[in-house]
């Protein structure tokens, strides 16, 4: 899986990233999980949105303490320390160097916690203290992450997660899916690619091709949720609001006093902003479902 790109997705580089970390992403880089009860605590910052959206993934994967877990793309690695807290042998593992430096600096610490910089896709025989051997994992997590690897690599991770996995193992997988089986539109959809440049990946998998692929790879498919209600779909609602208050001088200077980390944004970052607002409305929240997959291998 190339790195090129990627971590400037998660930077200050990107304008709507810096937008985002004004409004609580850091810990946790993910859409969160929303509910129309839920709504207004927004107002306080994503984070604990994202929080409930972890709670929800790690739920499904149902680990037990003492199990060895793969937190695959860890990120800054709160997910994996949430899963040493459990007692399990937790290994965190994302292929951006300076995200594991974060990871380890935070967490290294935490009895259960350790972390390393593997490629998911390709992983190496060892990673930290954890040998990475056929059926050396009892579970594997990917939260949010596998729309980077391209259809190639989600592919080449499905077989790595297969073979890394005991008999009776899970996969937790959740990703963004493509509502129809040809992912190749969306380049009419984000013709400027501002989706596919701003979060670095080439297309979303398809739904179906993920489910054939896994059951290929040898996954018997033990649930499929489509969480797209709470992750994605009230974005659909209240994107188009935001456009309208920011396209104005009174919605920016307001937008300011609210976060103050969004002072720094010139008028250019703010006319960028809309049109990446706008190229997500069409080219990631209505083209997309937010899916959960539950995958077992085989006892």
């Amino acid at each position: 899986m190339s790195t090129d790109g990627i971590a400037d997705a998660y930077n200050d580089s990107s304008v709507l990233f810096r937008v985002l970390g004004a409004l609580g992403w850091g810990d946790l880089v993910n859409v969160g999980w929303l509910t129309w009860p839920t709504l207004p605590l927004a107002i306080g910052g994503l984070g604990r949105f994202q929080r409930r959206l972890v709670r929800n993934s790690l739920a499904l994967l149902e680990a037990r303490p003492g199990e060895v877990v793969l937190d695959a793309c860890c990120g800054r690695g709160l997910t994996t320390a949430w899963l040493a807290r459990q007692g399990c042998q937790a290994l965190g593992v994302d292929i951006q160097p300076e995200q594991i430096a974060e990871a380890s600096a935070r967490f290294g610490h935490q009895p259960g916690a350790g972390f390393a910089v593997a490629d998911v896709t390709a992983p190496p025989p060892r990673a930290g203290a954890v040998e990475l051997s056929d059926g050396s994992l009892d579970r594997i997590h990917c939260l949010e992450a596998a729309f980077h690897f391209g259809p190639a690599g989600r592919q080449a991770f499905l077989t790595q997660a297969h073979r890394l996995l005991r008999p009776g193992g899970r996969l937790v997988l959740v990703d963004f899916t493509w509502r129809t089986n040809d992912p190749g539109t969306i380049a009419t959809l984000d013709p400027d690619r501002l989706v596919r440049d701003t979060w670095h990946f080439a297309e979303f998998e398809p739904l179906d091709r993920y489910l054939s692929t896994a059951a290929a790879t040898g996954f018997t498919v033990h649930a499929v949720h489509d969480w797209t209600p709470h992750a994605l779909a009230h974005y659909g609602r209240v994107a188009p609001v935001l456009r309208r208050i920011l396209s104005t001088g009174a919605g920016r200077w307001a937008a300011r006093r609210y976060r103050p980390a969004l002072a720094g944004l010139t008028e250019a970052d703010w006319r960028q902003l809309i049109r990446i607002m706008d190229a997500h409305m069409t080219g990631l929240v209505a083209p997309c479902r937010y899916t959960a997959l539950v995958l077992d291998k085989p006892a």
